[in-house]
C-alpha cells in the first residue's frame, strides 16, 4: 500500500472493553502511516462510548449480540462487503467475526489462524501466548506488513466535554485542587478480585487527605456501595454507574493512583497514560495484558501457588476454595506504590 494514497481499512474487535482499548493501538498506528486513510471500527453493541469522538476513527459500526444476534451480523457483513474496504484487520479469534472478514470482499483480509474462517483469509498471523508478549504486540503482527512490527500505545480520547463532566471530583469548592485516588474494586471474574475486606482495609490506610472515588460500572453499584459503608470514612464516594467510559477515563488521568484489578479500568489508565497499581490475583502479567502506564506497578502474592494461574481469564470461583492468589495480597503492597 501506497502511504500517500488514501486508504480504507476496517478494525473488527467485537469481545470485551479491555480487549477494545488494546485494539485502539492498531488504529493508532495505521493512522500514523496512513494519515489520510478512512478507518472505520466494528465492536459490540455497549462498548461504543469508548471511541466517541476519536479523531482517527471514520466510523463506528455496532453489532447488536443480544436482540435479532444473525440478523444484525448479516446484515454487518452486507454493510461490509458494500464498503469494499483495502483491509479488514480482524483482531477477535471467534467465529463471528471470521465470517465477516472473509466475506468482505477485501483485498485483504487478515486475522489470526485461530479464527474458525481463518481459512477465508489472506493473510493469517498466529496468536501465541509467550511470557514478555503483550497483547498490543501480537495485535502489531496483523498489520506489521503495512505499518512494521513496533506497536503503538493504545489510546482513547475523553472530550473536553468528558474533562469538564468530572471537574467537580477534582477541585474544591475553593477552585484548589483535590488530591485523589480511584479504587475500581469489581471484576466480572471472581477470581480476578482482591477481597472486598482489603479494600476497606486500603481505604482505612490511605492518607487522610486523599480523597477517594469508587468506580464501575452500574452492576457493580452494590459492592461499591457495601465497601463504602464498611469504610465509614466520608472521604469516599461512590461513583459507580455514574460516569460513561471515556468520564472515567478522564477522572483516572488526574489521580494520584488508581488501584485496580486486571479488568477494564486497567486498560482505561493505559489508553490515558494514568498512574495504575494493578492487583494481579489468580491472573498473571505475563500473559500478556498488563498495565501500559509510563507509571505502573504490578501487586501480586508473594507465595508461589502451584495452583496460580488457574486459567487465562479467571474464574467464578476458586476452584480450590482457599483463594489464596487474592488473601495474599498485603495492603501494604499497595501502599507502598503511592510513593
Amino acid at each position: 500500500m501506497n502511504a500517500g494514497a488514501k486508504q480504507s481499512f476496517l478494525v473488527i474487535q467485537t469481545a470485551f472493553i479491555g480487549d477494545v482499548i488494546l485494539a485502539t493501538a492498531l488504529v493508532e498506528k495505521l493512522h500514523l502511516q496512513f494519515p489520510e486513510a478512512k478507518i472505520d471500527f466494528l465492536l459490540r453493541k455497549g462498548n461504543e462510548q469508548l471511541l466517541a469522538g476519536h479523531p482517527f476513527l471514520h466510523r463506528v459500526l455496532i453489532w447488536d449480540k443480544k436482540r435479532g444476534k444473525l440478523a444484525n451480523l448479516l446484515a454487518l457483513t452486507r454493510q461490509v462487503r458494500a464498503t469494499r474496504y483495502d483491509a479488514v484487520i480482524n483482531v477477535h479469534r471467534f467465529a463471528s467475526s471470521g465470517w465477516i472478514t472473509a466475506r468482505s470482499g477485501s483485498p485483504q483480509r487478515i486475522g489470526f489462524d485461530k479464527n474458525p474462517f481463518s481459512f477465508g483469509f489472506t493473510h493469517r498471523v498466529s496468536h501465541d501466548i509467550r511470557p514478555g508478549v503483550h497483547e498490543i504486540d501480537r495485535n502489531q503482527k496483523l498489520i506489521g506488513h503495512l505499518t512494521g512490527f513496533k506497536p503503538a500505545m493504545p489510546r482513547l480520547y475523553p472530550t473536553a466535554a468528558d474533562r469538564q463532566s468530572v471537574t467537580r471530583w477534582q477541585v474544591d469548592d475553593e477552585g484548589r485542587r483535590r488530591p485523589y485516588v480511584c479504587l475500581a474494586p469489581t471484576s466480572v471474574w471472581f477470581t480476578k478480585q482482591w477481597g472486598r475486606e482489603r479494600w476497606v482495609e486500603l481505604i482505612g490506610k490511605l492518607p487522610e487527605h486523599l480523597v477517594v472515588y469508587l468506580l464501575g460500572a452500574p452492576a457493580d453499584r452494590d459492592a461499591c456501595d457495601w465497601i463504602l459503608r464498611k469504610s465509614g470514612s466520608p472521604r469516599v464516594r461512590n461513583l459507580a454507574g455514574e460516569l460513561t467510559f471515556l468520564q472515567s477515563a478522564a477522572l483516572m488521568k488526574e489521580a494520584v493512583m488508581n488501584y485496580v484489578n486486571d479488568s477494564a479500568p486497567m486498560h482505561l489508565a493505559s489508553a490515558v497514560d494514568a498512574p495504575v497499581t494493578a492487583i494481579y490475583c489468580s491472573t498473571l502479567p505475563s500473559f500478556g495484558f498488563g498495565p501500559l502506564s509510563s507509571k505502573s506497578r504490578v501487586v501480586e502474592t508473594h507465595e508461589k501457588l502451584d495452583c496460580r494461574p488457574c486459567g487465562l481469564h479467571g474464574q467464578r470461583q476458586c476452584p480450590k476454595g482457599h483463594f489464596k492468589c487474592s488473601s495474599g495480597i498485603r495492603v501494604e503492597q499497595l501502599l507502598e506504590t503511592l510513593t
